[in-house]
């Protein structure tokens, strides 16, 4: 790859380029990021997966770039207009916005005033005008009248609009008034007239002003979809005299100015560049610009959010029962053995307008003690708190915890194809009550099945650019399965295939081995998969588990091929490797500078000790058990200064919302959050974090709800 591309990513992660250069090198060979990040330390200096995943993200918009300058190149060529020098600028390109820069005064265009004066023979006098050699600029204009140029003035107008077209095609002076835009830029909206009932959500910028660069991605993603939905109109306002300043200085650098004459005629012809080329050209860049920068700031809160939906809590293996509320369609239950199969669904009523309460009573008593059930999840939607008031009123023969749980995608998955060949004989309000009790006993194999953008992940997720949300969010999916690990003997073709390296066709492939000949004994079995190679395997082994396996090590995140380097270990140690994993007294007697080679360093050997320490560990905490406040059951009911329980369902750049108990969430804006500055919600809270909340305000009319953090 282009050493200025490395160079460029090296300068944004505020690395050294060789750490960069491997990880590219690594990324062309096929490696995956988790892989890097984990196996290949030494290579990349132990960039950390964040890194690995940015240089991967950089890398491909390089790729794009190169394809790009294949086409410019291509074109400038055709119209025999390339030059070393031009070549060389292309080359060194690492922006794809001073690509284009290049190529504006080459690319194909439609028919324009400075053209249409070109094909008048007014090309000559606008190059005259623009030596500043020019004494008498209109008697040298006389020179051009003739069928076509009617007199003098239109002569000079002609030359005027080639002249403006050359300046808003002056690259230094785009980058220049690009920058001046994008930092002193003040975004101005104005409302649509009749538009004032139809806006009302927008009514906070019906007449709004803002530096375009001080502006948090949430209102630029706002402003930007009430204008597409016709409620707001918006311009970007610069001072027309700074633009002028900064035209006339480029157009003069390292010239004299002229003869006032011809200076006049210049000085129209800047205005007219700039009011009629370059304002619009470059408001629109500026506008494009910071939608970009509003979506790399959103899909990353989208990002963060779903990493911490991903790796919430789990129960882990427990005897479930799963409850989807509702009121007049009844309460759908499902009863789940501990490793989430299926064992029985029912329907309860114990709510109006049916009220069959102590037949409901009966129900679930019954198929708790039948069933063994040792937790209740219980879905956080329509009916919800009066399902979880009623079930905290029951009496167990065993200890029961119950635990209120997001519904964010169960109706998606319900009707899926996946939920389909899962359950077949079942409908939909089976699948979705069985959904609800599988994320409570592990979120993350059970919510891989849903498109991650059904799961309420944040605000105007279906306004930023669709693909890099779906790439951002693929990664997410794919670091938080290969951080946790996966069990080959047991995980859904879902979740093996953001296995790093794996994909949906080997997952089934695997799946598929599995159903015919019983589960895999050693991570080895792997390479009998059909269409599973040495690469696939190499990438993918060491995220994959097998408990209880031939070999101790196929339980832990030891790659297979380290397994030579445990051995000799234990060996040197005087021990078994299956002696060796959990004795901590053992391990830390190794010296790891002996174990020192070419290809293995101490990042490498670090890692393995710790995982012989605790083989297979979950990263993740074990889930905890919430209840709701019993003084509120309506947003009528609340006062300020009330304290709160509280669940935080969403996490934006500016707030998070939280879930205390009624239909409609409170907000927790970032300066209600603590006594010190907060700039990202994110820094204080987690997403589905149990908190406790103070009530400041309440808006009826529009059902919002102001909400204070208690430390």
């Amino acid at each position: 790859m282009n050493s200025k591309y490395i160079d460029y990513i090296a300068g944004k992660l505020g690395v050294k380029s060789w750490r960069v250069e491997n990880c590219i090198q690594l990324l062309e060979e096929g490696a995956t990021v988790p892989f890097i990040s984990r196996y290949r330390k030494e290579a990349t200096g132990s960039l950390s997966d964040v890194e690995v995943a940015e240089t991967n993200f950089h890398y491909q918009r390089f790729l794009e770039l190169d394809k790009r300058k294949e086409a410019v190149l291509k074109s400038i060529e055709e119209q025999g207009k390339m030059t070393d020098e031009l070549r060389q600028m292309i080359d060194l390109c690492t922006e794809s916005q001073r690509l284009e820069d290049i190529y504006l005064p080459f690319r194909p265009k439609r028919r324009t005033r400075a053209s249409v004066a070109k094909e008048k023979g007014l090309e000559p006098l606008a190059q005259k005008m623009l030596s500043l050699q020019v004494e008498d600029v209109r008697k040298e204009a006389e020179k051009f009248v003739k069928e076509g140029v009617a007199d003098v003035d239109e002569a000079l107008q002609g030359a005027r609009d080639i002249i403006a077209e050359q300046i808003s095609e002056n690259i230094e002076t785009r980058e220049e008034l690009r920058s001046y835009y994008t930092r002193s830029g003040v975004l101005k909206t104005k409302l649509v007239k009749g538009k004032e009932e139809e806006g009302e959500k927008y009514s906070n910028y019906f007449n709004y002003s803002s530096y375009l660069s001080k502006m948090p991605s949430h209102r630029v993603l706002a402003i930007l979809r009430a204008e597409n939905e016709k409620i707001l109109s918006i311009r970007v306002e610069t001072d027309p005299q700074v633009s002028l300043k900064i035209i006339n200085r480029i157009f003069y650098k390292g010239k004299r100015y002229p003869a006032r004459q011809l200076f006049d005629e210049l000085k129209l012809a800047q205005e007219d560049s700039l009011t009629r080329l370059l304002d619009p050209s470059i408001e629109n860049e500026t506008l494009k610009a910071a939608k970009e920068r509003a979506d790399l700031e959103a899909v990353k809160v989208f990002g963060e959010n779903l990493k911490q939906l991903l790796l919430a809590a789990p129960v882990g293996q427990k005897r479930t029962m799963a409850i989807d509320p509702g009121f007049r369609t009844g309460c759908k239950v499902v009863c789940l053995d501990d490793k989430g199969e299926l064992l029985h669904h029912d329907v309860i009523f114990p709510h109006p307008p049916v009220n069959q309460k102590m037949e409901a009573m009966r129900k679930v008593m019954g198929m708790a003690e039948e069933y063994g059930i040792e937790v209740i999840a219980i879905g956080n939607g329509t009916a919800a708190r009066e399902t979880e008031a009623f079930i905290r009123r029951l009496t167990f023969d065993n200890p029961v915890k119950i635990y209120s749980v997001s519904e964010d995608g169960a109706s998606i998955y319900s009707a899926s194809e996946t939920a389909r060949e899962e359950f077949p004989n079942e409908d939909v309000t089976v699948r979705g009550a069985v959904s609800i009790g599988r994320r409570l006993m592990d979120p993350l194999a059970e919510l891989v099945k849903i498109d991650p953008k059904s799961l309420g992940i944040g605000q105007y997720q279906h306004d930023v650019d669709q693909g890099l949300l779906k790439e951002k969010l693929d990664d997410v999916v794919e670091y938080c399965v290969n951080t946790v690990g996966v069990n080959l003997n047991t995980a859904s073709r879902h979740l093996l295939s953001y296995v790093s390296g794996i994909g949906p066709a080997l997952a089934s492939n695997i799946v598929s081995y599995r159903a015919a000949n019983g589960t895999f004994s050693s991570r080895g079995d792997l390479m009998n998969v059909p269409r599973l190679g040495q690469k696939a395997y190499q990438m993918a082994a060491g995220f994959l588990r097998i408990p209880h396996g031939e070999n101790p090590l196929d339980n832990s995140a030891v790659h297979p091929e380290r397994y030579a380097l445990v051995e000799k270990m234990a060996k040197d140690a005087g021990c078994k490797v299956s002696d060796l994993i959990g004795n901590n007294s053992k391990i830390d007697s190794i010296r790891l500078e002996d174990y020192v080679s070419d290809d293995v360093g101490l990042p490498t050997l670090k890692d393995i000790v710790q995982e012989l320490k605790k083989p297979g560990r979950d990263p993740r905490e074990s889930a905890k058990d919430f209840e709701f406040s019993s003084e509120i059951s309506t947003i009528e009911d609340l006062k300020e200064g009330m304290v709160l329980p509280g669940i935080v369902t969403n996490l934006t750049a500016f707030g998070a919302f939280v879930d205390i108990g009624i239909k409609q969430n409170g907000l927790i804006h970032v300066s209600n959050m603590g006594k010190k500055y907060v700039r990202d919600a994110s820094e204080v809270l987690k997403l589905h974090q149990q908190i406790t909340v103070s009530v400041m305000g309440v808006d009826l009319r529009r059902k919002r709800i102001q909400l204070r953090l208690v430390e």
